[in-house]
């Protein structure tokens, strides 16, 4: 099953059927005072349409029968709900956990409405694949800062398809190159891998005008010395 994540801002009923038309489900947010409602499961009056909606959601008086976990980590008590419900502006029942925390000590209680169109979807998943959106953010802010994905003037649709998926693949690219030298260098950025690579094109490229190269070891420490001009970050040594 293939998901779409989107943020609140597109967590309403035309973003579900345009995502439907396209053969995925949608997983998005819903406003904290979203008014919800239970299906409707009392008899039928025998005459007219059956009722649609049932009793409305209260979020200070959920039932334990959809708490689904609860836990307590330094005075913060989560627990989270799972229920099938409507929202009056949407054509399909929602899948909907909420995220309830509560201050202990305080008392203040707050809580998140995240849904789903897959009915199917179990909460834990629910919550991982939202809580992806904020790398898909990331990956975006990286491919428009360090890769080009806003500065390319092309119009056209090949060219326009081409351009964005080389940024974003410089930004796979730039995570795999980054990710070991980060098991060492917390710090270590996509600012100075692309200084340790620039300097090592114009190490090269300058030795290159001389009579003879010189031994392995000084082109190594000619480029580790460069390099640090352009870094934001100091790493000692980096392979």
């Amino acid at each position: 099953m293939c998901y779409f994540v989107y943020d609140g801002a597109f967590g309403h009923n035309d973003a579900l059927q345009m995502v439907t038309q396209l053969g995925l489900h949608l997983i998005s947010k819903l406003r904290h005072d979203a008014a919800l409602y239970f299906p409707y499961d009392g008899p039928y009056a025998g005459r007219g349409k059956r009722k649609k909606y049932g009793k409305k959601l209260d979020y200070r008086r959920m039932s334990e029968t959809y708490l689904k976990t609860s836990s307590v980590d330094k005075d913060i008590q989560t627990q989270i709900y799972q229920m099938p419900l409507w929202h009056k502006t949407f054509v399909d029942l929602l899948n909907v956990v909420v995220i309830v925390k509560t201050n202990l000590k305080t008392q203040a209680v707050a809580h998140v409405v995240l849904f789903s169109s897959d009915l199917e979807l179990p909460y834990e998943q629910l919550i991982d694949y939202y809580r992806l959106r904020f790398q898909i953010e990331f990956n975006f802010r990286d491919a428009k800062q360090y890769w080009g994905l806003e500065d390319f003037m092309t119009v056209n649709q090949t060219p326009v398809y081409n351009s964005a998926n080389l940024a974003m693949f410089m930004v796979n690219v730039s995570h795999a190159l980054t990710r070991p030298l980060r098991t060492h260098w917390s710090e270590w950025s996509v600012t100075d891998l692309k200084a340790w690579f620039r300097s090592r094109k114009y190490v090269i490229e300058t030795l290159k005008l001389l009579p003879e190269m010189p031994e392995p070891i000084f082109i190594d420490q000619a480029i580790a010395q460069v390099a640090a001009l352009g870094r934001v970050n100091h790493v000692v040594n980096p392979v």
